[in-house]
């Protein structure tokens, strides 16, 4: 004879469930990625000093960054943390000239050269910029106040150097979500 569940046994079991599926989703975010606080206002409009958010650790060091990515890396010069978007890969040219950014000579076309550009301070990129092997030239979305590869206290930024891929902001609340 089978006994009917109590409603105290069905709120227990839904409980234990939700809890096991929290541990499980805790453990994949910080297994295959990690958590990481955007330092000061150089990302904006994207990101904004203490935001909050997740990153990919798997799949950069799978694959390595993208065009446009956003990642959370240690300066090879300073030490500092920073956040910053890379514009140039491993083996290409970078360069600023007039304020258009130049990859292999060529302005960045399309939807990434339209919003992330333009840069009025060349610094070390007024001379075409040769990328090494697993080398990545970084700059941030706010150019004006943006300490990036354009400077000697960054410059370009080896992938043993990345911690991983800003995908998703935590906080705060009200701006939760993927980011671009």
């Amino acid at each position: 004879m089978l006994e009917e569940e109590s409603v105290l046994q069905r709120i227990v079991r839904g409980i234990v469930q939700i809890v096991v599926v929290i541990a499980l989703a805790r453990l994949c975010v910080y297994s295959f990625g990690t958590v990481g606080t955007m330092p000061g206002q150089s990302m904006r409009p994207a990101l904004e000093d203490g935001d909050r958010v997740l990153l990919d650790r798997l799949s950069l060091r799978l694959k390595g960054p993208g065009r446009c990515d956003i990642v959370l890396f240690t300066s090879p010069v300073t030490g500092n943390i920073n956040m910053k978007r890379v514009m140039g890969l491993p083996g290409e040219t970078v360069q600023i000239r007039e304020g258009q950014l130049l990859i292999n000579g060529e302005p960045l076309e399309g939807e990434a050269g339209d919003l992330y550009g333009r840069a009025s301070i060349a610094g070390l990129a007024e001379r075409p910029v040769l990328l090494g092997e697993n080398e990545y030239f970084v700059l941030g979305d706010n150019r004006e106040v943006s300490e990036d590869s354009r400077f000697e206290t960054v410059g370009n930024v080896p992938l043993k150097n990345m911690t991983g891929r800003v995908w998703f902001r935590t906080a705060p609340f009200e701006q939760i979500g993927l980011v671009r």
